[in-house]
């Protein structure tokens, strides 16, 4: 039950379910805690808040922890003149009415307090007999004034102007304008011209008191007066935006709220002893966010088979937090790049920009990415240096690596040799080709048993790029080899086997021609004939077979690639069991073998993940760099994908990397497009027709210059001609729907600022989000 019963009834070849990447690894202590990783749900209490924050239900790609929906519309867009004008005016306004409120210019705006004070406070003029009545009509000249600041301030748009007009030019301006702000509101208080130290001390028996005494109270009353201020312009100098306030503010939990999300159905089905060890696993800090997702997991296998009930029991009561662990007896990785939700399975990639290209509602809210969107599977474009395998490629699986430690998926990567995709220990699997300290080895036929199945996988890899060469008959090339020779070794033939058969070596025929006879195999005899008949023949693709072979016939990759059972192949068959892997080839040394594997490696997925029988794991296959790897074929199995629980991640310099045939169908076949900043104009075009039209209102204006009849309107039109430098004209607008591009070639490739992307996505159920501005980095 250690498994969380997902292996348990699965029957899988043993050779290809791989171990832990360093042989004799000793895995942890299962009683022990794991370390608390960065960015990730602390231990103890506070795996209880993490529990009991909400997750609404929302549109695609919405990081859904603590997410609370844009109320509202947006509100009209003003320009920074009309901005400045509005709020002079309204503090004008506002220190205008203010004056007359002051100075008892205005009747009866005292009658208030007066109704609501004891009579004896004031004589029969209305004026205060005391200091109570003095206080009293101070504390209301406050609120009066305090009411006039906020109404004038909505009316004038003063957060609005101060935002744009004095923080938006950054940190310095902000922090200039608070303490402009506050030292104005604290000269008006030290003029008196705001009562407020005369309401807080002037009323204060400073008589009776002792000098050291009223040393101490002026002191606390200046302090009582000034703090508030202070501490409201401080806030105001280092207010963070609204993108960083919805990211780092979730929404408190209650304890009541927390208990309910808590082991509720373990304890429902009679279980109490084991709801109360995990509950107590969790309050004493030994439970992370993986384990309890990985045992929700396993529960949820018991749900569907309630057989499993009772070693799921025995197992929490064994080993508490550490029950149903992963094979690797990881609990968690070593460390964590990005922010994670595995409860809602999302990894956070950064936030929707709060600018007018964005919808309004989507402004500020988190960007993540999930198998909900990424089982349509993702192509991202972008130059050298933008950001896609740190920003894009490492958490998306980083977060699949920790949903394999919870028994809910399985993930490959694929990068050149060096790339920083995460220690090797965050991995079970880890194959290094050309490395002779490479402890794994890569199945060059995937884990295939059947000679046809085989070598259509290998005609895909090896020449499924070559233009003028048919696959098929590539493939049949090769099942005319692979099948008598597994038919004589039991085996399929290794690469130097391989290539001399290919190459029409007369031993290696020969040779496999007699242990043909010899095991009475005629049916192979006669496939051997029909490819030594065809050898030679115009159209025969044996030759160019044999070339790619030769490209890892090398002194390099002695060694792998090994069939005699000797190595340790790994093979995409296991997709079945929560592994994960990563394959580091070397580009830099031999590119043009490294890009043949990555084509095979796409091609092997495409066909295990439409082969497996168990498809509650969700299968990914990222590649760093996939230039020259997608094929015609390699395209339409993406397509497939989406209904095998599976998808691809695929990252790309320029589309100019893909042959010009497979550009529009490759973007139509994957659900998720992202344009980094830096495309060009030929990339964006293609980003443009795909993400297609919407129509926007538009305003034209027009200038149309006055021309006066009278004397002194002339004269008047004149004067201020002289003074602006600009005749008198009036403005026709004209409001009009158009239907434009959502994001135009050029606005990718010269708009799109540094750190940012443009991202749209759809999800397996169909759900659209329209193309987004981006700003990346999603550690909150």
């Amino acid at each position: 039950m250690d498994t969380d019963g997902t292996h348990d009834g699965q029957r899988v070849r043993t050779d290809h379910v791989p171990r832990p990447t360093r042989p004799g690894q000793v895995s942890p202590v299962q009683g022990l805690v794991p370390p608390r990783p960065a960015h990730a749900p602390s231990a103890g209490p506070a795996l209880t808040d993490w529990l009991s924050t909400p997750r609404p239900e929302a549109g695609p790609g919405i990081w859904r922890f603590g997410y609370h929906p844009r109320e509202g519309r947006e509100p009209e867009a003003a320009t920074d003149r009309a901005l400045l004008s509005g709020a002079v005016i309204s503090f004008l306004a506002c220190v205008l009415v203010w004056s007359l409120l002051s100075n008892n210019y205005i009747p009866y705006t005292d009658l208030l307090v007066k109704l609501f004070t004891p009579r004896d406070w004031w004589d029969l003029g209305g004026d205060p007999v005391d200091g109570r009545g003095t206080a009293a009509l101070q504390a209301y000249m406050l609120l009066v004034t305090g009411l006039l600041v906020v109404w004038f301030s909505r009316l004038g748009s003063w957060g609005t102007a101060f935002q744009r007009l004095v923080a938006a030019r950054g940190v310095r301006a902000r922090i200039a304008g608070a303490v402009v702000g506050a030292l104005f509101v604290l000269l008006l208080i030290g003029t008196n011209t705001l009562t407020v130290l005369g309401l807080a001390g002037d009323h204060l028996p400073y008589e009776a008191m002792s000098p050291g005494t009223q040393t101490v109270v002026t002191f606390l009353v200046y302090a009582a007066v000034t703090a508030p201020v202070l501490f409201f312009f401080a806030r105001l100098a280092r207010k963070p935006g609204r993108l960083e306030t919805a990211l780092s503010t979730p929404v408190p939990a209650t304890e009541s709220s927390a208990e309910n999300v808590l082991w509720t159905e373990v304890r429902a089905a009679g279980l109490v002893d084991v709801a109360d060890r995990l509950e107590a696993e969790a309050r004493a800090g030994r439970m992370n966010d993986v384990d309890h997702v990985r045992i929700r997991r396993a529960w949820e296998t018991v749900r569907a088979d309630p057989s499993r009930m009772r070693a799921f029991a025995d197992a929490v009561r064994d080993k508490g937090a550490a029950a149903c662990v992963h094979p690797s007896g990881s609990r968690d990785l070593p460390v964590r790049a990005a922010r994670h939700d595995l409860l809602a399975r999302q990894v956070l990639l950064g936030t929707v920009q709060d600018g007018e290209r964005n919808p309004y509602a989507r402004r500020g809210s988190g960007i993540a990415l999930d198998p909900g969107v990424l089982g349509t599977s993702l192509l991202a474009i972008g130059p050298s240096g933008a950001g896609k395998t740190s920003r894009l490629v490492r958490p998306v699986v980083e977060s699949l690596a920790l949903q394999a430690l919870a028994g809910q998926a399985a993930v490959v990567v694929v990068s050149s040799t060096g790339t920083a995709l995460g220690p090797d220990e965050g991995y079970d699997v880890v194959v290094r080709v050309g490395d002779p300290g490479s402890v794994y080895d890569l199945d060059l036929y995937g884990g295939a048993t059947d000679p046809d199945e085989a070598a259509m996988l290998l005609a895909e890899g090896f020449v499924g790029d070559v233009q003028g060469i048919d696959v098929r008959r590539a493939a049949t090339t090769l099942a005319q080899l692979l099948g008598p020779f597994r038919a004589a070794y039991g085996r399929f033939p290794a690469v130097p086997e391989l290539r001399e058969l290919l190459d029409h070596v007369p031993v290696a025929l020969a040779a496999l021609r007699e242990a043909l006879e010899a095991a009475g195999q005629h049916r192979m005899l006669r496939e051997l004939d029909a490819r030594e008949r065809q050898h030679g023949a115009p159209a025969d693709p044996g030759p160019a077979l044999a070339d790619r072979v030769a490209l890892l016939d090398r002194p390099a990759f002695a060694g792998f690639f090994d069939t005699t059972g000797a190595g340790r192949p790994f093979s995409l068959r296991a997709l079945e069991h929560p592994l994960r892997v990563r394959v580091d080839l070397p580009e830099r040394g031999h590119a043009d073998a490294s890009r043949m594997l990555a084509r095979l490696l796409l091609a092997q997925f495409n066909a295990s993940a439409a082969a497996r029988t168990d498809r509650t794991l969700f299968a990914l296959l990222a590649f760093d760099d996939a230039s020259h790897t997608l094929t015609a074929e390699a395209v339409r199995g993406i397509q497939r994908l989406r209904s095998a629980n599976a998808g691809v991640l695929l990252t790309l310099r320029t589309l100019d990397d893909v042959p010009e045939a497979l550009r529009t169908p490759l973007l139509g076949a994957v659900g998720c497009r992202m344009a980094f900043s830096g495309v060009t104009t030929w990339d964006g075009k293609r980003f443009a027709e795909t993400w297609g039209t919407e129509w926007v209102e538009t305003r034209d204006v027009t200038h149309r210059t006055v021309f006066a009849d009278q004397p002194l309107t002339r004269a008047i039109h004149a004067f201020r001609k002289l003074v602006s430098g600009k005749a008198v004209t009036t403005d026709a607008v004209t409001v009009r729907q158009v239907e434009r591009e959502r994001w135009s070639a050029s606005d990718l490739a010269h708009v799109v600022p540094p750190g940012h992307a443009v991202l749209s996505l759809t999800s397996v159920r169909g759900e659209r989000a329209a193309p987004l501005l981006v700003r990346l980095g999603g550690q909150g």
